[in-house]
């Protein structure tokens, strides 16, 4: 990391030299190795490499950018004029601001040196020995779509006129499978995954098991009628309506009112039981840093705090927008400029279990799936998606049920939250526990 710390400060060095106010230099070099295997074979088996350099400059407030993804001296140099072309260009803004160093850097573990130690062939073992796992769960597993391994080391740099000096390294390794049980002329599917940080924390066996488990208990899946009832929100599927928080939580979009969080700062939009948090340090997470795009220190940030909206995501521009300071939000890629993103978001663990929660449901739905939740509008809250899972009955999940959807907004969703389960589970960059919402209405056919 020695040498694109180096030619990070290289850069910045010629652009002050050069014609630039304020210049910032981002360095990224990365392998990524996939496998996927199927039916006992190795299907694909891909080794990728990617690095590149970002360029941000300002000149009388006005910003400049260009990325090169050959790091050769004729090609930066050539970068370097472009970005400072462009800012001579572009329309001034006096929210333009590069960040300076921050006080304190969370210090994490994030790189796995096992994983490079382990040999390619062990890998496409452990893809094997989850695809036997999810066949031999049940007979009626018959069709493996996919059982893929893969892991990513990356390296960091990123450089600026006001004293950030910052480099990062780090790897993690993940897998997922995707599965279909059958039943006379039924199909359904199933899926699960786990990403990790340590090689030794994967357990393939395991996420085998889940993708069959979840096919065949979708079996026999019978259509309801349209009623209002408890509703229990899987982990999984609750992080899905996260990612449509996270774009209203984004002060840029605020500041825009392309949130239905504009305005509403400060008052509540969720039942007291929520507490909604960003983290950026959380240990142990594959999306954790000890800084964000622009080398602001990533931190914990409470968003929603017994229900009440506390805090929005910002990096420089929109906090300096707003007044305020970079909560370390601030997400990239070398060939583009930093927007504001999520890091680790989660909904807060409650402190009843997943089997109380159920308990208390004499009769209900247990959603663990939605379809069309890319449909939801991000600006309104509204959605509308399809949904199966399992009945809830007298406090335990018996039938499968397919064909239903939910619809509303988001904000009279999360009102209507009566209980919070302690079991958060992490999907790489957002966690959930069980979430149950007391009265909805579940249409069926």
């Amino acid at each position: 990391m020695t040498d694109n710390l180096s030619l990070a400060r290289e850069l910045v060095a010629k652009g002050l030299n050069t014609g630039a106010e304020q210049i910032e230099v981002y360095v990224t070099k990365g392998q990524e190795l996939t496998v996927k295997v199927a039916n006992g074979q190795v299907e694909t088996l891909k080794n990728a490499e990617e690095q590149g350099v970002g360029i941000r400059v300002f000149v009388a407030n006005r910003l400049g950018y260009a990325y090169s993804s050959d790091l050769s001296s004729t090609a930066l140099e050539t970068a370097l004029t472009k970005a400072i072309f462009n800012a001579k260009k572009t329309a001034e803004d006096s929210f333009n601001i590069l960040p300076r160093l921050s006080d304190v850097y969370p210090e994490l573990d994030l790189y796995d040196p096992e994983i490079a130690k382990v040999s390619v062939e062990e890998k496409i073992k452990m893809a094997l020995l989850m695809e036997d796992s999810a066949r031999g769960y049940d007979p009626r597993v018959k069709i493996i779509e996919s059982c893929t391994y893969q892991d990513v080391h990356y390296q960091i740099a990123i450089v600026n006129s006001k004293g950030i000096e910052k480099t990062n390294e780090g790897s993690y390794c993940g897998m997922y499978a995707f599965v279909v049980a059958e039943e006379g002329s039924e199909a359904q599917t199933g899926f699960d995954l786990q990403f990790e940080l340590k090689i030794k924390d994967l357990n393939p066996v395991k996420i085998g098991k889940e993708a069959a488990n979840k096919a065949v208990r979708s079996l026999g899946a019978k259509h309801v009628e349209t009623q209002k009832a408890t509703v229990v929100l899987d982990p999984y599927v609750a992080t899905n309506f996260l990612g449509v928080l996270a774009s209203a939580f984004s002060a840029e979009n605020v500041q825009k009112g392309k949130s239905f969080f504009a305005g509403k700062m400060n008052t509540i939009v969720c039942s007291p039981l929520v507490e909604i948090i960003d983290d950026g340090a959380l240990v142990g997470k594959v999306v954790s840093s000890p800084f964000d795009g622009e080398g602001v220190a990533m931190q914990r940030t409470i968003l929603v705090k017994e229900g009440i909206l506390t805090g929005l995501l910002h990096n420089s521009y929109t906090a300096n927008k707003g007044g305020t300071a970079s909560t370390g939000n601030a997400i990239r890629s070398y060939k583009g400029t930093p927007e504001v993103g999520a890091t680790n978001l989660y909904i807060e663990a409650g402190q009843v279990s997943k089997e109380v929660l159920l308990s208390e449901v004499r009769q209900g739905f247990y959603i663990t799936e939605v379809m069309g939740m890319h449909t939801a509008n991000p600006i309104s809250g509204d959605f509308s998606v399809g949904a199966s899972g399992l009945l809830i009955e007298n406090g335990k999940l018996t039938k499968a049920f397919r064909g239903a959807a939910i619809a509303g907004n988001l904000i009279g969703l999360l009102k209507q939250v009566d209980c919070v389960a302690d079991d958060l589970t992490f999907f790489i960059g957002s966690g959930s526990p069980t979430i149950r919402i007391a009265n909805m209405t579940i249409s069926g056919s």
